[in-house]
Formats: structure tokens, C-alpha cells, sequence
């Protein structure tokens, strides 16, 4: 029988990352979730209508172990939806963040991945 996996299982850093986020405490959560939610400014506007529809499908219904925290859920989609580039570099900084506690200078990290994405378009 095959296993199912998890859209995040294909890249083993993303698949770390989420799974130390899951174990990390409820302030960490909601600290990794806004710096997620920064990836709206590199996503197409079409993309973020289906995450918000995929928010309100399984918000509080899912059985996943972000489902129960619309944020969480929103923060997620957005990092599912992203382009392959950017879900590596964001899991990167998750995983150093969480592993130190550092969440609060994600932001910093953040703004630098934008720029080289600025540079990739230009």
C-alpha cells in the first residue's frame, strides 16, 4: 500500500520545517504564520482567491494540525501555492528561526528574499 504524502513531503527542508513547526509552541506558530503570510506580496492575486477558498473549505473541519487556526491555515496555503524557490528559502529560515527562536528577525530575512525575487523579474 502506498503512502500517502503530504504536498510537503516532496522537499525534505520544507518537510522539516513543517514539522518543526507543528511541534513548536502556539506564540512561535503565530510568529512563523505572519511571517508566512509576507509571501502574499510575491503571489499572483488569482492564487491568493484560491487559498482564501481553501481556508473557508477547511477551516475547522480538516484534520490536519494547522486546520483548527484559520491563520495557520491561510499561512500554509500561501506556502503551498508558492513557487519551489520560495518554499525552500522560507522553510530554510523557518527551521533556523525555529531551532533558535529567532522568529522575530524573520522579517528582515524575508525582505531580502522579495528583493532577489524583484531581481529575478527585472
Amino acid at each position: 500500500m502506498e503512502c500517502q504524502r503530504r504536498w510537503y513531503d516532496n522537499d525534505p527542508t520544507l518537510s522539516e520545517a513543517m514539522e518543526l513547526l507543528s511541534l513548536s509552541p502556539d506564540e512561535s506558530k503565530d510568529m512563523a504564520a505572519d511571517f508566512i503570510l509576507k509571501l502574499q506580496e510575491v503571489i499572483a492575486s488569482d492564487i491568493i482567491e484560491k487559498v482564501y477558498q481553501t481556508v473557508k473549505k477547511y477551516q475547522g473541519k480538516g484534520s490536519r494540525w494547522y486546520d483548527s487556526d484559520p491563520v495557520m491555515i491561510k499561512a500554509i496555503e500561501l506556502l503551498r501555492v508558492a513557487p519551489l524557490n520560495i518554499q525552500k528559502a522560507a522553510a530554510k529560515k523557518l527551521l533556523k528561526a525555529l531551532s533558535s527562536k529567532e522568529l522575530e528577525g524573520l522579517q528582515k530575512e524575508f525582505d531580502i528574499i522579495d528583493a532577489e525575487n524583484t531581481e529575478l523579474e527585472l
